[in-house]
């Protein structure tokens, strides 16, 4: 029989447990402030400089309280996701170049210390590439090793390991063969059936290939074998020959959801949102009856921008140059040469000789130059406008006479390798489930909204190997599979992924220059343009009025011209729309917080978007319990109850943001992720955080299968005390496990259209009713899944709903 319709979202909740609950909804609401920001009024905000030149550094800034706060959100200014309250009042993290220190401090704020700087980021990114040569330079060592040695094997066993997973018997073997960095072959294992019995007699398996960021590292695989074997080997297609014994893997204690021998730790370094695309394209490719790449219908604009140039000093005498070509497609070999002709009374003139642009600038009677930067850039447009398109700077009238310059090229700035496409990117997901028809229940997982956050999508990465590499072997990882449907995708924002790791560590935004012309859309401005992906949604947004986002083209959190104006969000959009999609995680770093919705309010006055009924906020706290402690599991780590919340409670007001698409439009139940404490931590640091929040993601999975399972009626009782009305008593209602709970006070029958029970207020759990002794009082619960208590049906004619009275326990 099919499960009844119910209102809104809540038929869509999992379960969660209800002992979790009542223990974090004691943790108590951000701490407020009502202080104006210095110097200016908290409805005027200014938008702060940023000089393409400059490297941004994450500093502290210490506000007053949280209108304050808004405040400084309004300016536009890149805030990091730490807000943590203390005496002195909130502290922030900002992400800021030295100009925009300087403004900050114009305006009033306190400026603290600097957390992380561009040497940090460059640190990370010198480690990565040390790490990718001395993986290398490893193949290469052994390579030259086994050349030297005609009589040595050119296959090598790293590990045989037998275990049991239940009634399974497992072997998982790990071997090295001197070809693989250039070879896709698999190679064949061959086992004996115990002591004393031949190689083959157990039967073989494949293992394939396992690389990362392009690097090879071994070949791997595991299989169910029927009995014990005491031996293998494996002949390499070279024709040489390894041996080695099988041994016992050690057992993980058996409180843990992963069963003994469950294979993880399969990312060794950052990667690229290429290689992060390439490393789903082959994982889809080994496991074809369990995976598949979907290419997103949205492509982005891509990593590439108009070759330009700034020539001058001051404002006025400043001529900036665009391209008319992208700059890989021969804006990069253009140039400009302004030149004084050394003679007097010329004219201004232009010639084109190839992609070679010359201005004779005009002189007077003494031979002294007189041509303006406005009168240049006209004639340039006017005589070299096949070529190149020219303007004053930022709108200024440009009356300043010009220097001479010499012949300066035009470029792009942009500084990846040739591997990295120019091209609009398309933007990949890779789909994972045994069914993957949408039958079964959805869960998106997706990473890089904000190009510079790097250990997000390796932690989309490391689940997506743990559930098809343990699927033969493991039996929870195998119903997750058969049960969910489930889309993970690495990097929502490629090209900002991109240029953060090759041009700008900083990077938030996507690359798209919506500045108008007249603008900030000159060179100089080129590390300031962007959309905010996370800001340009479509519910509760910027252009509904909401606060924590910015108008303005080279803010940080820069909503763009319009919702889902942007590709990457479109995909997103695309990705919720699926019908059977129940819950959603957005992987973010950096802070430790696990948050959902609502994620925006509205000022003055902190208009929220509408918070959860009780009930759904007692499934965001149970399930994030479960999640959360999984995540501690791996090294003791703590997200704490005052970071665990919706995001405009905990952290603060983000306009348009997806969580808040996913929940009030599509009703999907969205968390995000703040992974760790840094951008760019050290590859130590981002290999233990990527591990954690890997158990956490795969625990929403574990909390998505309850959910499809669960067939559990919920039960309630109601709880009447004495109440300080004179007449009256107080009365709550009790629920075995996150349920909504409606009911009547007059005897009627209730249905989905009662009252429904609520909280009594921001993080107070539930609330308490205050009733004249002796109201009737008829009720019922339904649980996330949908059951109703009792079997009882709300919409036919049925009598099996709860009945009580509002009186005093005697006795």
């Amino acid at each position: 029989m099919s499960r009844p319709a119910f209102p809104r979202r809540w038929r869509r909740l999992p379960a969660a447990t209800a002992a979790s609950v009542a223990l974090l909804l004691l943790a108590g609401p951000a701490t407020t402030g009502t202080a104006a920001p210095p110097d200016r009024e908290a409805d005027a905000p200014v938008a702060l400089e940023r000089s393409a030149d400059e490297q941004a550094d994450v500093v502290e800034v210490t506000v007053d309280g949280t209108a304050q706060l808004d405040a400084l959100v309004a300016t536009g200014v890149d805030l990091d996701h730490h807000v943590t309250p203390t005496e002195a009042g909130i502290v922030v993290h900002a992400v800021v170049t030295p100009t925009e220190v300087a403004g900050l401090k114009r305006m009033g704020y306190q400026v603290g210390a600097v957390l992380h700087d561009a040497d940090d980021s460059a640190q990370r990114i010198s480690e990565r590439d040390a790490t990718i040569a001395a993986h290398q330079a490893e193949n290469r060592a052994y390579t030259a090793t086994l050349e030297r040695s005609a009589a040595t094997s050119d296959v090598k066993i790293i590990r045989a390991d037998y275990y049991t997973s239940g009634t399974n018997q497992v072997l998982s073997v790990e071997a090295k063969w001197a070809q693989g960095q250039t070879s896709t072959s698999t190679l064949t294992v061959a086992r004996d059936s115990g002591p004393g019995t031949e190689i083959g007699s157990g039967g073989t398996q494949n293992i394939s290939r396992f690389v990362d960021a392009g690097v090879y590292l071994y070949h791997r695989g595991a299989a169910a074998v029927t009995t014990r074997p005491e031996r293998i080997q494996i002949t390499s297609p070279t024709g040489d020959v390894a041996v080695a014994e099988v041994k016992e893997w050690l057992p993980i204690p058996a409180d843990s959801p992963e069963g003994p021998g469950y294979q993880k730790d399969f990312v060794t370094s950052y990667l690229t949102p290429t290689e992060l695309y390439d490393r789903i394209k082959r994982l889809a490719d080994a496991y074809p009856q369990l995976a598949e790449v979907v290419k997103l219908p949205y492509q982005t604009n891509g990593y590439r921008r108009k070759a330009q140039v700034v020539l001058g000093g001051t404002t006025a005498t400043r001529v900036a140059v665009d391209s008319l070509a992208w700059g890989h497609e021969g804006g990069n070999d253009i140039t400009v040469e302004l030149a004084a002709p050394g003679a007097a009374d010329q004219p201004l003139s232009v010639t084109v000789t190839g992609k070679a642009i010359r201005v004779s600038l005009a002189t007077d009677a003494a031979g002294a130059v007189t041509s303006t930067a406005a009168q240049v850039a006209a004639a340039l447009t006017a005589e070299a406008g096949a070529l190149v398109t020219a303007y004053t700077y930022r709108g200024d009238a440009g009356a300043g006479v010009v220097a001479p310059v010499a012949p300066t090229p035009l470029s792009d700035n942009l500084k990846a390798p040739a591997g990295v496409s120019r091209d609009p990117h398309p933007v990949y997901a890779i789909r994972i489930g045994k069914y993957r028809d949408g039958s079964r229940t959805g869960v998106l997982a997706y990473a890089q909204e904000h190009a510079r956050e790097w250990v997000p999508p390796l932690v989309t990465i490391e689940t997506a190997e743990r559930l098809l590499r343990n699927h033969a072997t493991d039996e929870n990882t195998k119903q997750l599979l058969r049960t969910l449907d489930i889309w993970i995708v690495p990097s929502i924002n490629p090209d900002g992924g991109h240029y953060s790791f090759y041009d700008y560590a900083s990077q938030r935004r996507n690359m798209t220059n919506h500045c108008a012309p007249g603008g900030a859309t000159d060179a100089l401005a080129r590390n300031s343009w962007g959309v905010d992906n996370n800001r340009n949604y479509t519910e509760y947004s910027l252009f509904d009025g909401y606060s924590g986002a910015s108008a303005s083209c080279t803010g940080d959190t820069y909503a763009g011209p319009s919702e889902l104006s942007e590709p990457e969000n479109r995909n997103v959009d695309w990705l919720a729309q699926r019908p059977n999609m129940k819950f959603s995680m957005n992987l973010h770093s950096s802070g430790n917080y696990f948050m959902w919705s609502p994620g925006a309010y509205a000022t003055p006055g902190r208009i929220s978007a509408p918070r959860p009924t009780l009930a759904e906020e007692s499934f965001f706290w149970g399930a994030s319990s479960r999640i959360l402690t999984a995540i501690k599991r791996h090294r003791n780590m703590a997200v704490t109850p005052a970071r665990t919340g919706p995001i405009s409670d905990v952290l603060y007001s983000a306009a348009g943001n997806s969580g808040d698409m996913l929940w009030y439009k599509y009703g999907i139940y969205a968390w995000n992720f703040e992974v760790g404490t840094s951008f760019q931590p050290t590859w130590e640091e981002a290999h233990q955080e990527t591990m954690e929040f890997s158990n956490g993601l795969v625990e929403l999975l574990r909390v998505a299968r309850d959910y499809d399972k669960d067939k559990k009626r919920p039960t309630s009782t109601l709880s009447v005390t004495p109440s300080a009305t004179e007449g009256a008593v107080s009365v709550r209602f009790d629920v075995s496990e996150p349920a909504a709970v409606f009911y009547t006070l007059d005897g009627s029958r209730p249905t989905f259209e009662s009252t429904l029970y609520a909280s009594a207020g921001i993080r107070e759990g539930a609330e308490t009713l205050t009733v004249p002794t002796g109201t009737k009082i008829h009720w019922f619960s339904v649980d996330a899944a949908g059951n109703i208590e009792r079997n009882y049906r709300p919409d036919e004619d049925s009598k099996t709903f709860n009945r009580g009275w509002a009186t005093l326990p005697t006795g």
